[in-house]
């Protein structure tokens, strides 16, 4: 038995709410006039608990989806609880193939000896020949009915019948994604015995699978086996292999299963090879893995720009420049040349970490080569000194652009407003915006969002108003990212009813709302004394599916308390701490 507390003309009246109760009997239905044999067990559903406050005050304890199937005897629906979908399956079929069954004799004979008291573990596929079993195995295929198929497939096999080879692979993706490895090994090889080649795809979910489970041995023997089933292993079967040994420390068989994969003629996959040196680079540092480099040139497997870079940029991130330079001494050894990539990741990285001398020189060393500078560098620039506080110096380096007219994107302006912003020059920002009109570096969504979120932090809500009716003007569409920035914004001017308004809208249109955003409203509403909105909030908030705090709750109790309400917020109070929703610790005066 729950309660209600309405509040209703500052009295409150508790109504009584009677509890639903669920069948609880084991119920088994036939679907149309198909068989089935449900192994589903009836389990009792935890007690729900629901508190509800003026229509507004509701969460729920505890709650379960629950799966039903509709049976065709009766009017209404019964549900069946499926502790296990695959291990607990039904052997059924839809009407739709009802039609299938009755112009087939030996599905007849299926039919008679499936609701036999004496039924065999092999069912009634036993009897049916390759035709129809393949009919039922498709149709069971594409109903999910997985651990039946593979009983199907099995005595297919055992009766030398050539199993749907699309079943198969169908039936050996959907183990792997249930992650029952060992059923889709068991599949697939069934599948390969009687003829069958899966696909690349399918044979990198399963290898991908194995590794999951740790089953390296079996993964690398697969990756072993695949060609002599007439579907070789590509990149992504030895970047799965290579991954899953790093991950497991194992760097010298990394090392060496590619070796062996490359003597044995396999192509020398530059990705693959690109990732070995990746992963050696990150897990045992550059010099070592120079030296497989070098390594694997002996064994017809060659480094390119790509390769170089990628050990470039995992260096330069880890702000060991030492390696770095190493690297690209190698690079220069070999013959090779630093391309614009090679330039804007060390510059990205040194900017990050506040080496703008080094900065400085690199971009004089590509004014002197045949890689200049171009606009991603310049981004890339801009955006270091703007995160580094650096604004003075930016928009410096924004106006030497402009004088040597730089074709400059919209992604220069979102940078550079974003760092006017951060730094509280909002009114410059909005200047910058307004001279963007009508260009073809139109301002958009994204530009929009930074102006009213520096607006919004700055306080100045009828600049962020403004802002945001003249995008809805212009038909862009605001996001969750406009209204949780208005939002914010509203609640720190105290602007609560404003900031209700915004909620109930970003609601409507599905858009994601945070907990603290609900909990800042509704508080800040309690101590307003605006009790009748905060609960509005609170239904806003159950009904998204987010779950309301100690905080927000005593914020509502007291606030009914100080509006004379003393008793019901008191009762409303020990209830709560009887469902284990407050702690006694929080009293009231």
């Amino acid at each position: 038995m729950g309660y209600i507390a309405t509040l209703q003309n500052n009295i409150f009246s508790y109504h009584s709410l009677h509890s639903l109760h669920g069948c609880k009997k084991q119920e088994s239905c036939i679907l149309g006039a198909s068989f089935a044999l449900d192994h589903s067990s009836r389990k009792k559903s935890p007690t729900l608990h629901r508190i509800c406050f003026g229509d507004y005050f509701c969460t729920a304890k505890y709650s379960f989806p629950r799966k039903g199937l509709q049976c065709r005897s009766f009017q209404g629906s019964v549900l069946i609880d499926r502790v296990n979908e695959v291990d607990h399956e039904d052997w059924g079929f839809g009407s739709d193939y009802v039609g299938e069954r009755r112009n087939s004799r030996e599905l007849m004979d299926s039919n008679k000896s499936i609701n036999s008291p004496t039924l065999s573990p092999e069912g009634p596929f036993v009897h049916n020949d390759e035709m129809t079993n393949n009919k039922i195995l498709q149709r069971l295929c594409s109903v999910g009915k997985l651990t039946v198929a593979t009983r199907l497939i099995d005595i297919m096999a055992r009766k030398s019948q050539i199993p749907h080879f699309p079943s198969c692979t169908n039936l050996i993706r959907g183990f792997i994604r249930k992650g029952l490895v060992d059923n889709a090994c068991n599949t697939m090889s069934k599948m390969v015995m009687s003829g069958g080649v899966p696909d690349i795809i399918t044979y990198n979910m399963v290898i991908g699978g194995l590794c999951k489970k740790g089953h390296l041995r079996s993964a690398v023997d697969l990756v072993e086996d695949m060609s002599l089933s007439g579907c070789s292993p590509d990149a992504i079967s030895y970047n799965t292999i290579i991954r899953c040994l790093f991950a497991k420390g194992n760097f010298n068989q990394a090392v060496s299963f590619w070796r062996d994969q490359l003597r044995k003629g396999c192509p020398p996959y530059l990705i693959t090879y690109t990732v070995l040196i990746e992963l050696v680079c990150r897990y045992h540092g550059a010099a070592l893995a120079l030296e497989v480099l070098e390594d694997m040139a002996m064994e017809g497997c060659y480094p390119d720009i790509v390769t170089y870079n990628s050990l470039v940029n995992i260096t330069s991130k880890q702000g060991k420049y030492e390696d770095t330079a190493l690297v690209i001494l190698n690079l220069l050894s070999h013959g090779m040349q630093p391309n614009i990539v090679t330039y804007n990741t060390l510059i990205h990285s040194l900017s990050n970490h506040g080496y703008w001398d080094e900065v400085d020189d690199i971009v004089k060393i590509m004014n002197e080569t045949s890689c200049p500078p171009t606009l991603v560098t310049y981004n890339i620039l801009l955006n270091g000194l703007c995160k580094s506080g650096l604004l003075d110096r930016a928009i410096s380096f924004y106006s030497t652009m402009v004088t040597e007219n730089c074709s400059m994107d919209i992604i220069t302006y979102n940078t550079l407003l974003s760092g006017l912003c951060k730094e509280g020059f909002v009114d410059e920002g909005i200047q910058l915006l307004n001279l963007l009109v009508g260009t073809s570096c139109s301002p958009g969504l994204v530009t929009y969002n930074i102006v009213i979120d520096g607006s919004a932090r700055m306080g100045s809500m009828e600049s962020a108003k403004e802002l945001y009716d003249e995008m809805v003007e212009k038909g862009i569409v605001p996001d969750e990212i406009t209204h949780s920035s208005l939002t914010w914004g509203f609640c720190r001017a105290d602007q609560l009813v404003e900031a209700t308004e915004l909620l109930k809208e970003m609601c409507k249109k599905e858009q994601k709302i945070k907990d603290t955003a609900y909990r800042c409203v509704i508080i800040g509403l309690c101590k307003q004394k605006k009790v009748d909105i905060a609960i509005q909030v609170l239904d806003l908030m159950v009904k998204s599916q987010c779950k309301p705090d100690e905080r927000i709750y005593s914020a509502l109790i007291k606030a009914v308390a100080d509006g004379g309400m003393l008793k019901e917020a008191n009762d409303l109070h020990q209830r709560l701490i009887k469902w284990r929703i407050l702690k006694e610790e929080i009293m009231l005066n």
